[in-house]
């Protein structure tokens, strides 16, 4: 058939088959993390009392600010130059110790701490969150609550009790409508209408539970019971727990993948620390990788190439390339890193 065709033709149409074979190669090959990424890690350190900044590629510390003593996360303003520290306790949770009453303010720009909310009495501020209308949105751990504050005016506006105590932690849902409280000794989840600025409902899960996750699209929320290996996933819908996700130890924290797929756990178990990561369709453990040290925070970066997992007492982050699923070198810091928050806004 090519034979009979005017020679211009058939280089035409070799030219397209190759073209097009070229294209559906390259469609089907999975994706890599080669390209160098456009920002900088955001690491809160506990024990030096300071906020970090990391290169991610150089894989070392490039800045440090000095915060209160002692901020546990980190959270990032819309534009990612600001970085606002809530300063907790120079303790662990349910430990007598110092109780935090500020929230730091540090321009990472700037590289200098340039502010402080007082949250007017000890509260132990603990996670930081920013709605998508702009307002913070802090557990205040001390008051059963969640502070909700404007950032513009560092003015507290409400508080909306949880009712339980040791409110620790907290995810906001995507369309900025609920928030989600771990509650760690009262073993639950607490449910907030942040329209309203009232409590919803309180879910029971454990004995007690650690850290709270949520979904990207905001239809199930993770916690993880402290005295069982299995994370309770919660229906938003209903607010009820739906599923257990079971694993080989017990879970300490967890975040899902950009893309929703995925789940990373993060264990910490009395002779091993693991980061598994868990099939959201089957609800099964897919894989799972050895840690350097103790683990506290996880962050998938948003341009779902990279998961780091900060090692307090190992002083590292671990690297998981989430395309061949390898570790990579960790970042080797200082011991105490914990919170850890992802800004573009930097270089």
């Amino acid at each position: 058939m090519l034979a009979r065709l005017p020679i211009l033709v058939v280089i035409a149409i070799l030219f397209a088959v190759m073209f097009a074979t070229v294209r559906a190669d390259s469609a089907a090959a999975p994706k890599t993390s080669s390209a160098p990424p456009s920002g900088m890690l955001v690491v809160e350190n506990q024990f030096d009392h300071a906020l970090l900044l990391v290169d991610p590629v150089a894989k070392r510390e490039i800045a440090r600010v000095v915060v209160g003593v002692n901020g546990h996360e980190v959270t990032l303003s819309k534009d990612g130059r600001l970085a606002y520290v809530p300063i907790y306790s120079n303790v662990a949770i349910g430990e007598p110790g110092t109780n935090g009453n500020t929230i730091d303010i540090v321009d990472l720009q700037a590289r200098k701490l340039i502010g402080s909310m007082d949250l007017g009495k000890p509260v132990r501020p603990h996670r930081a969150q920013l709605g998508p209308d702009g307002l913070l949105y802090v557990t205040a751990e001390l008051d059963n609550a969640v502070a909700v504050i404007d950032p513009a005016t560092q003015k507290i506006l409400a508080k909306i009790p949880t009712d339980q105590p040791q409110t620790h932690m907290l995810v906001l849902t995507p369309d900025g409508q609920r928030a989600y409280t771990a509650n760690v000794s009262a073993g639950s989840v607490s449910v907030l209408d942040l329209k309203t600025r009232k409590l919803i409902t309180v879910i029971p899960v454990a004995k007690m539970v650690q850290r709270i996750s949520i979904s990207p699209d905001g239809r199930r929320v993770f916690t993880h019971d402290r005295e069982s290996a299995r994370v309770a996933v919660i229906d938003t819908a209903s607010n009820k727990i739906s599923d257990w996700i079971a694993l080989p130890e017990m879970a300490y924290a967890s975040t899902p993948t950009p893309d929703g797929r995925w789940l990373l756990v993060a264990t910490n178990g009395s002779d091993r620390h693991r980061l598994y990561v868990v099939d959201l369709q089957t609800l099964k453990v897919s894989k799972s990788f050895d840690l350097p040290g103790i683990p506290l925070e996880l962050l998938a970066r948003p341009d779902g190439d990279v998961a780091y997992v900060s090692c307090i007492q190992a002083g590292k982050i671990a690297v998981l390339n989430l395309h061949s699923w390898e570790m990579e070198e960790p970042i080797t810091l200082t011991r105490g890193v914990d919170g850890l928050a992802w800004t573009t806004a930097v270089q």
